[in-house]
Parts: structure tokens; sequence; C-alpha cells
């Protein structure tokens, strides 16, 4: 802190100006606001002679805001895709019916889906029988018997 203190204001920008390369290094927009809050609280510090415990409160009111505003500004955007289910395969089986490939003992069977096996949970039913998958569980569908 005695190193940051014999800097006086310069020391904030130059925490700023770290913040703002750690933008360019970490994608985000995060340190983008932080680094704006730092640069602002040096410039205040050079207008006004206030102590660097009062500084230290005004870079974090400065921060938050700076994130606040941020976040209005850049909205997180969701973009659709035409592979809604491609890191969640097992969704897309959803409302599907199925044939078992082996029967399901004790709630646990497998079903063929193309050239893949599914762990599948539900009732217990013969090899052969049709079912609907109802929801997944990670890489288990939960299916019931399909009507």
């Amino acid at each position: 802190m005695s190193f940051f203190s014999q800097l006086g204001n310069w020391g904030w920008f130059i925490a700023g100006g770290l913040l703002l390369a750690l933008e360019v290094l970490l994608p985000g927009t995060f340190m983008l606001w932080l680094g704006l809050a730092a640069i602002a609280t040096g410039v205040i510090g050079f207008i006004v002679s206030i102590g660097w415990q009062t500084q230290i409160v005004i870079f974090a009111v400065l921060s938050v805001v700076s994130v606040l505003l941020g976040r209005r500004i850049y909205p997180t955007v969701v973009t659709e895709t035409d592979k809604p289910f491609l890191n969640r395969r097992a969704d897309a089986f959803v409302g599907r019916i199925f044939t078992l490939d082996e029967p399901i003992v004790s709630g646990t069977g497998r079903v063929r889906v193309d050239d893949t096996t599914w762990r599948v949970t539900g009732p217990d039913c013969p090899a052969g029988t049709k079912v609907r998958v109802e929801r997944a569980d990670g890489a288990t569908l939960i299916v019931a018997p399909a009507s």
C-alpha cells in the first residue's frame, strides 16, 4: 500500500491502464469499466485534494456505477442458432418414440438412437417396447411406455 500511496493520483492512472490492458487479454468487457472507474478516480484526485481512503470509496462507487451502466450499454445478446441442441443432444430426443434395445430392469435399460446406445430410466419394460422420452437428465433419458 505504501508504494501505491507514493505514486499519489498517478497510481489510479496506472491501475486504470493495467485494468484496460487486462480487458484486452480477458474478454468480457468487465475490466473496461473498472479501468475507467480507476482513471476517473485519478482525475477526481487531481481536481480535489482528498485522502486515499476517500479515493478508494470513490473508486468503489464509480466501479459499481460504471459496471451497471456498462451492462445497459452492452446488454447480453442471445443469438439464435440453427442447431439449438448442439451441446445438449439428449434434450433433442424429448417427445420422440424409440424401441428399447435392452429391457428396463430395476428402472434402468438401454435404447438405440441411430448409431448410439443411450441409458434410459423408467418403469420396467421388456426389450422391443416402444417408449417415449419424457425428459433428459444429463446423458440419461427418462422414458415412459408409448401409447
